[in-house]
């Protein structure tokens, strides 16, 4: 496991730890069966998609029992790492393409992950409530907020309030305009010290 996870989250059990350590090995395996994830990001996994998703852990706690979906999980992320580190926490992670559900199913059974739930569908037909919807930029975030703010329950306790939260790369400042600028946004690279993080931010969006 990238020693850059340990030094930003030292406070991890020896079951996460182990859990993450084994998620490369068995994203390696379905990656060479079923291509989820580009090489050039296998060749930096820890960092650009383990600790990329654990960023949003580094701006809220989930508090035990917090319902999250992961609208357009992909490979499972950020979903997966998240499920890891909020173990009390449950996560569906929902993707309209079924062999990357396959994936994520395969890669939670083998972790043994009670708590992930994969669902094959499009997010505009999830009838769901969740406290929380959390998403790696699958659509620009005024179009990506329209179509999931239907599915954010009401009740929770966790600070901040139950919302979107969105990982995205590069200037969002026309996209928060749209949005009435609503949203909060932090930069990781407050949190994260690699390269990769510089322009990576955390978008926060009540509803």
């Amino acid at each position: 496991m990238s020693e850059s996870i340990l030094r930003y989250f030292p406070l991890l059990s020896d079951i996460q730890k182990e859990k993450l350590s084994q998620l490369k090995e068995i994203y390696d395996t379905w990656n060479s069966k079923i291509n989820v994830i580009s090489r050039k990001d296998m060749d930096n996994f820890f960092i650009h998609h383990v600790l990329h998703s654990l960023s949003i852990a580094k701006v809220i706690n989930f508090l035990p029992g917090t319902t999250i979906m992961d609208a357009g999980t992909g490979g499972g992320f950020p979903g997966i790492p998240l499920a890891i580190i909020f173990p009390d926490c449950e996560f569906t992670l929902l993707d309209s393409i079924e062999k990357k559900i396959k994936v994520v199913r395969a890669v939670s059974e083998q972790l043994g992950l009670k708590n992930v739930h994969p669902v094959r569908g499009r997010i505009e037909e999830e009838k769901g409530k969740f406290q929380f919807i959390i998403s790696r930029a699958v659509a620009a975030l005024p179009e990506f907020a329209r179509l999931t703010s239907k599915n954010i329950s009401h009740t929770g306790n966790n600070i901040p309030g139950n919302g979107i939260i969105y990982l995205k790369g590069g200037d969002v400042t026309s996209e928060l305009a749209q949005l009435g600028n609503k949203a909060t946004v932090w930069h990781i690279k407050d949190f994260f010290a690699e390269s990769f993080f510089e322009t990576k931010v955390i978008v926060y969006l009540p509803v």
